[in-house]
């Protein structure tokens, strides 16, 4: 496909590596018979390393046919993270190194996982928003604490460690923000 037909969200092949496009950038030139050029930021899959790549707008990228199929978590294949697809039931087995700084965010019973797949093969795994966790260690709650807006490091039933507010105990479910890592509220 030519660059000037590329989408965000598009998954394509450049130097036999397969990114993903985030964002696209349409420079026109202002002098007569320049060349429209496109800057896209793309991250890889799997790994999520960013990078840019500029190109003129007749120059070809290779697009490749990403499939999202909708997962659950079922166990631990040794190091291996196992998910079983909610349809036909395959199971697909994802390599710590694929999982990446997601596997503080897999827990059984949770929807809205995503195995993404290239020619059958898993590439990548894309997790919920948000996803409910429970707090197995963290000071005691302080008197007084509900008047202050300060934070306390908790580690979580998954082996994270996120702040939580000076009120969370230890066994609370709370709500982690997958992109940011950051405490979203009570469960």
């Amino acid at each position: 496909m030519k660059a000037s037909d590329v989408k965000k969200g598009n998954v394509v092949e450049h130097d036999g590596t397969v990114y993903q496009v985030r964002d696209i950038e349409r420079s026109s030139p202002t002098a007569r018979g320049g060349n429209v050029t496109f800057r896209f930021t793309m991250y890889s899959i799997p790994g999520g390393r960013k990078f840019d790549l500029s190109l003129r707008a007749d120059d070809d990228l290779k697009e490749m046919d990403l499939v999202r199929r909708a997962a659950n978590f079922s166990y631990m294949d040794g190091e291996a993270f196992v998910f079983m697809d909610n349809e036909d039931y395959t199971q697909y087995l994802l390599s710590p190194e694929l999982v990446g700084d997601n596997a503080g965010y897999i827990v059984e019973e949770l929807e809205g996982y995503y195995v993404q797949l290239i020619d059958d093969a898993p590439v990548g795994l894309q997790v919920p928003t948000s996803v409910m966790l429970t707090v197995v260690d963290t000071a005691p709650e302080l008197k007084g604490a509900s008047a202050t807006k300060r934070t306390k490091p908790a580690k979580l039933n998954t082996g994270i460690e996120i702040q939580v507010p000076e009120y969370i105990t230890n066994d609370e479910k709370v709500w982690v923000n997958t992109t940011t890592g950051e405490f979203g509220g009570r469960a």
